[in-house]
Order: structure tokens, then sequence, then C-alpha cells
């Protein structure tokens, strides 16, 4: 099998791509990014491409499935670009899986694309996906649904499997990750240096080890499954587990002084997450992750919480891959990051 991987040189891709490296079932793989990395894999090789700009059909063509999961998080303060990586590229994608007859394609959703839902029990995924219209991303996520919707009436012979998971996190990732949502003036945090975790209401949210998602992506790939799956692993995060994650001591917050800090840091270009993805964040739902585990055959090696211990661990140490995302020591370093937060 040959098995094409769009943004694989980022937290999730990177992953991937080993994994289906070390299937004996699969004879190639091709990794897909705007840059190439000065990384490597089993059986992986790079090809520069931008999902809005590159033809993609001629390097999808003879693949046996293909793994979408470029995605830009950045600028927040700029929708419109977000969208064209986002919502246009994974359309491109799409059309090109289509034009180069890919029997399969999978594509990295997330639980970001849920609309509001409970956090006192879990839904599966028949619950709506119209996400919170209050930040790109999730409207993104949505939209995007909405497009394979499209591919899947159009496309009936082709088989579409939709992952959403829940927060993914490993050691690698943790510098990416801060840039991504912490910005710059966070610091490498480790256990004990918080004294407090905020207890916000809404604070429960569930994550998974890159390492278990990946397992989902091969398995979905290489199988015969299709649909939507809801992947995380357990148990629920919230103010608890972090407490006892950080060793820190909880103090109730209301959400709204929370959400008025965070659109200060924004505007101000210090926190790059936009206080939207806060407000969609205290509003996605639980998921159940029954089907996933019946269907795909997938279950995490490591808890949710190993998964965060690993995320501080990474902070901490500073560590990364040679990949242009996951590098710990980007071009011009914090300073950079605040000179270009939105861009």
């Amino acid at each position: 099998m040959r098995i094409v991987v769009t943004g694989a040189t980022g937290n999730v891709g990177t992953s991937v791509v080993e994994a289906l490296g070390g299937d004996p079932g699969v004879d190639s793989v091709l990794g897909l990014a705007r840059r190439e990395p000065d990384w490597t894999a089993p059986k992986t090789e790079w090809a520069a491409a931008d999902v809005v700009t590159a033809d993609l059909a001629p390097l999808f063509r003879g693949a046996d499935a293909v793994i979408h999961l470029a995605w830009a998080f950045h600028p927040t303060h700029d929708s419109a670009a977000t969208w064209r990586t986002n919502v246009i590229g994974s359309t491109r994608v799409f059309d090109a899986v289509a034009a180069a007859g890919v029997p399969a394609l999978v594509y990295a959703s997330s639980v970001g694309a849920y609309s509001p839902g409970p956090k006192d029990r879990a839904v599966d995924e028949s619950w709506p996906t119209h996400g919170w219209p209050g930040a790109s991303y999730t409207r993104e996520k949505a939209y995007v649904e909405r497009v394979l919707d499209a591919f899947e009436a159009a496309h009936p012979d082709r088989r579409v499997v939709r992952l959403r998971p829940g927060f993914i996190f490993k050691r690698e990732a943790a510098q990416e990750q801060r840039r991504i949502f912490g910005g710059p003036l966070v610091p490498n945090l480790r256990a004990g240096l918080l004294p407090v975790v905020p207890d916000i209401p809404g604070l429960r949210f569930q994550t998974l080890h890159t390492t278990d998602a990946a397992e989902a992506y091969r398995l979905a790939a290489l199988g015969d499954a299709r649909g939507p799956f809801n992947v995380a692993a357990d148990p629920v995060v919230g103010a608890a587990e972090l407490a006892d994650l950080l060793g820190a001591r909880r103090v109730r917050v209301p959400a709204a002084l929370v959400r008025g800090a965070v659109w200060a840091g924004w505007q101000l270009n210090l926190v790059p997450a936009s206080p939207g993805l806060f407000d969609a964040v205290l509003r996605i739902p639980i998921m159940d992750t029954g089907r996933a585990r019946r269907d795909l055959g997938w279950s995490p090696r490591y808890s949710s919480l190993d998964a965060l211990r690993e995320f501080l661990e990474g902070l901490r140490t500073g560590a990364g891959l040679p990949t242009p995302p996951l590098t710990p020591h980007p071009p011009g370093g914090r300073l950079r990051e605040l000179l270009t937060s939105r861009r």
C-alpha cells in the first residue's frame, strides 16, 4: 500500500508517518508539507506542497489512501487567512482525491466540530457538528464537515473516515503548542511552578497521546471502516485533575474574568489563542469513544494524564523534532513570535 499524508511534519503528522512506516502492510508513505523537514521516518519520502496552491492530484495518483491532517491555527486575527488554508485547502484536497481516483480518504476533524454539548454525559458521533460560531477554528472544522458531506454524496464509491479527537499531546510537540496557544510569554512550566489552577465552570475536556491518535489514523487508513469516530483517552480532565497534575490548589474563578484576560492578551498580541476559542473549549461536549473501540479496533495505550505529563515534560525540557513546526528553536525565538503574532 501507498499512503499520502498532508500536514506530515506537525504534532500528529510525524507520529502518523512513523506508525504507517512501522506497518508491514505499508510499502511507502509520501509526506506532504509546506516545507520539507530535516527528519526521516521509515518508508517515508517528502514533498513540499501547500494544499492551497499545489497541484495535488499528481501527488495523490496511485495512493491507496490520503490522510488529510494539514491545518493552520494562525493568524487568529485574520480569519480569511485560516479559511484559505483550512476550508479552501481541504476542499482542494478532497477534489484531488476524486480526480486521482484514490479509494480512501481519512480526514482530521475534531471535537471542535461539535455543537455545544453536555459536560456531565458523553455524546456519540450523531451529535450535531455545527461548531461554535465565535471561533475560526470551530467554524472551519464544522464547515469542512459539510464539505465532506457533499463529497460523500458525490462519490459514494470512496471510503471516507472522519476522526474527531480530543486535544492531542506529546513531548516533542510541546513547544509548538505553546507557540500556537500560549504565546511568547508562557514560561516552560513544570509541576509545582503554578500555585493555583483556576476552577472555571465548564472546564472539562478530553485529551489523548499523539501516538494513540496516530494509531487511530493507521487503522482508519488501512482498514475498511467508514464514517466518523470519536477518539479520546480517559479520564476526562477538569480543574481537579489539572491541580493534582501540577501540584497546585484549585481556586474558583468566574469564566468571564478569565475570558477578559484572554481577550486583553489577544488584543495586545501577547496571547495567540482568541477569546472565541476559550468560549468554545468551555462548550465542547464530552465524547463517547465506544464506536472507535468497537468498529475501528482502537484503544489508547496512554491515559489522558500521561499525555499531559508528556506535554509538561516537553515544555520543561524544550523538546522538539527537526521539522519546521516542531523545532524547539525557531529562527528569532520568542522575540520573533511577539513581532509576528498577527501574521
